[in-house]
């Protein structure tokens, strides 16, 4: 009797043991099947020292222009240049009649001899009539005549050599040269045309492009916000020699050459409330040309202790208001609003939001949101670019292989 009590007392027991075990069985089974964290790319933010940049508007100036006139009168019988070629300092660039000049010449030294010979004369008969007066021969009268014949002879030799000297310089001119280095434009006259030294139309024009402006302007109101906080130490100023420009094409091709800054206006345009600044460029190869449309990287400042995080990690909301991910300490997703200050490079630098340390997500979005426990990973651009060129190399193979199944 007691054995069959002690029997029915051990099958509850049993079954509760059997339960027990079937639901640890199902938590455990429950586990194993919950997906891992996603994972997600972070930068972690950096205090940096990061240069302030501004993109202004300008265009492509030549260092030196010259309009090439002629300086005597005479007809053109030869145009010695190639229209659009660069030439060299004193190249010749156009031929005038030379004849008219070489007739001048010859008679400039025809009346210089006649005035040297007249000099001669003049000379022996001051030296004869000074070896008279020595002896007392002839009188004073006549040792002063002939002093001054021969003063008023040396006088007509030297304006018989500055003639002389004239004619053989408008010959010279005869010969139109290039007053400087550069690259010359195209030909306003032909062989057989009628020149002068007062007409209004130059024969050419000759601009330097190695080196070339680049004139561009800013707004007066942001140069002064700029010197305000220069002056309140939020920025501090570019060493001397440090600061360099960067240019870059209507397109927005940078051009690879740096430049400088010369110098800016102390006026502001009255209809535009702008300031002209100048920059300068080398340009060996020339593709920099005159009244071209540019854009010019200006660095005017320094910023100390900033934070720059890639573009790609700031959202924006409906109400348009900048946002980024955050990974805290215990890896789980916050979302927080940031006050976006200015572009720099691929970057964005922020004024507020963040501090050093924070993990910014960069990648992943589409597996997360606010609460979320994820699994961070470091990211790098360069890891990027490998994954976005192997990712364009697969498709484009894919896209091959869907050609040739086609084609087949």
């Amino acid at each position: 009797m007691l054995s069959s009590i002690n029997a029915f007392r051990t099958v509850p027991a049993i079954l509760l043991s059997i339960a027990l075990s079937a639901c640890s069985e199902a938590d455990s089974a429950q586990e194993a099947s919950a997906p891992p964290p996603p994972k997600v790319s972070v930068v972690e933010v950096e205090l940096e020292r990061i240069p302030v940049l501004n993109e202004l508007p300008g265009r492509i100036a030549p260092t030196r222009i010259a309009e090439v006139r002629p300086q005597v009168s005479g007809v053109i019988v030869e145009r010695v240049f190639t229209q659009g070629s660069t030439v060299e300092e004193g190249d010749v660039l156009y031929r005038i009649d030379p004849r008219p000049f070489q007739v001048q010449v010859q008679s400039a030294e025809a009346t210089l001899q006649r005035a040297k010979a007249v000099q001669k004369q003049a000379q022996q008969d001051a030296d004869r009539q000074r070896s008279l007066a020595d002896r007392g021969v002839n009188s004073r009268q006549q040792l002063d005549s002939a002093l001054a014949a021969l003063a008023q002879a040396d006088a007509e030799v030297a304006i018989a050599e500055a003639g002389l000297a004239s004619a053989q310089l408008n010959l010279q001119y005869s010969e139109v040269t290039a007053p400087i280095s550069g690259k010359i434009g195209r030909a306003n006259v032909t062989e057989g045309a009628l020149v002068g030294s007062t007409m209004q139309q130059a024969l050419t024009t000759i601009r330097q492009l190695d080196p070339v402006y680049a004139d561009f302007t800013q707004s007066a109101n942001e140069l002064l916000a700029l010197r305000r906080a220069l002056g309140a130490g939020r920025l501090s100023t570019v060493a001397s020699g440090e600061a360099r420009l960067r240019l870059l094409y209507d397109d927005g091709t940078p051009y690879p050459q740096h430049g400088r800054l010369l110098f800016e206006e102390a006026t502001v345009d009255e209809s535009t409330g702008q300031i002209t600044l100048r920059g300068e460029f080398p340009n060996p190869d020339g593709n920099l040309l005159p009244g071209m449309y540019v854009r010019v990287q200006i660095e005017q400042g320094v910023q100390e202790k900033a934070i720059a995080i890639p573009q790609q990690a700031v959202q924006r909301n409906a109400s348009g208001t900048a946002q980024v991910y955050v990974v805290n300490a215990e890896n789980i997703v916050e979302l927080r609003p940031v006050q976006v200050a200015r572009a720099f490079e691929d970057r964005w630098v922020i004024d507020e939001g963040l501090q050093q340390g924070d993990q910014v997500i960069v990648e992943g979005f589409q597996k997360i949101a606010p609460g979320a426990t994820v699994a961070p990973e470091p990211w790098s651009l360069a890891t990027a670019r490998d994954a976005a060129a192997d990712a364009d190399l697969i498709g484009d193979t894919a896209e091959t292989e869907t050609l040739g199944r086609t084609a087949d």
